[in-house]
């Protein structure tokens, strides 16, 4: 699930897993309707939400092994499926140190691992890489890789493009609360079309003038990224014919640009073509600003 900050994938989130009553209409999750059958719903999901719900005064294995036990496992089991998930998520040599002694990978990787413990064959990640380094990113892409490759069924939510666009089988974007765009990755590239020309204008005062230089390049109006000075156009098939005539048109009205390149659609592309801004354009609302509380969601 795509979209800006303010979108509604918290909320939306909040809804699936049971934390927050829909206004309207009715989720069915594994044949669990999540009004009616919420402890039932409840049994058979995980999530990670925004910001981690580990206590940072216990130790990673007693935050797994609580964690156990509030989803009524059997004692006998508990401590056998914490050192499991610790040894998976590489945790295991800090097991029993203070969690807030931990990185904030480290502390990702044992939130996920706790909405784990109970084996949920449905599990919500919400914006599971937000603040970690590189590194830390390609080792949950890596986590989230062999879960989906266990049988999860795991619905992430994301701000980072080649994130969704490196993990998703289906895509789903949302703005102001509704559904906008959705298919695989590459369905929603072909919706953009095809070669898109693009280019940076340095001097802001001539975007204007460029926007009129390469309009007929296209059925399409150009798009402006007024943050970056970014204009991009969709050639179509036209590819290296259009690339020349836009040099030409440029070039005799007097407009110097930079990066003046064709390339294929990326989600980026897509996502400013159905919303009309980048990810990062949208504002914190109150729904975004409210960080779930939850790890695992326990019955």
């Amino acid at each position: 699930m795509l979209g800006p900050n303010g979108a509604g994938k918290t909320t939306a989130v909040r809804v699936l897993t049971t934390l927050l009553r829909p206004d309207s209409g009715r989720v069915i999750i594994e044949g669990y309707d999540v009004v009616r059958d919420a402890a039932a719903v409840r049994r058979r999901i995980g999530l990670a939400g925004q910001s981690t719900a580990i206590q940072l005064e216990l130790t990673g294995r007693e935050n797994l092994e609580i964690m156990g036990r509030l989803n009524h496992m059997p004692r006998s089991s508990v401590r056998g499926r914490a050192a499991e998930l610790l040894e998976r998520f590489d945790i295991a040599d800090a097991a029993d140190r203070p969690a807030k002694t931990y990185s904030g990978g480290m502390q990702r990787r044992l939130d996920l691992a706790a909405s784990l413990v109970a084996e949920p064959s449905v599990l919500f990640l919400d914006e599971p890489t937000t603040g970690l380094d590189p590194y830390g990113r390609l080792g949950m892409w890596d986590i989230i890789r062999e879960l989906v490759g266990r049988g999860t069924t795991l619905l992430l939510t994301t701000q980072y493009l080649d994130e969704a666009d490196e993990l998703a089988s289906t895509i789903v974007v949302v703005d102001h609360g509704r559904v906008i765009a959705s298919g695989t990755p590459n369905q929603l590239k072909d919706q953009v079309g095809g070669d898109l020309l693009e280019f940076t204008v340095p001097d802001r005062s001539r975007i204007d003038d460029a926007v009129t230089a390469v309009a007929g390049l296209s059925d399409s109006a150009p798009t402006v990224e007024a943050a970056t000075r970014r204009l991009k156009v969709a050639v179509g098939s036209r590819g290296s014919t259009a690339l020349v005539e836009a040099v030409r048109r440029l070039d005799a009205a007097g407009v110097v640009t930079e990066d003046l390149a064709l390339h294929r659609p990326s989600l980026d592309d897509v996502f400013l073509a159905v919303t009309g801004h980048a990810t990062e354009a949208a504002p914190e609302t109150g729904s975004k600003a409210r960080k779930n509380p939850a790890a695992g969601v326990p019955s």
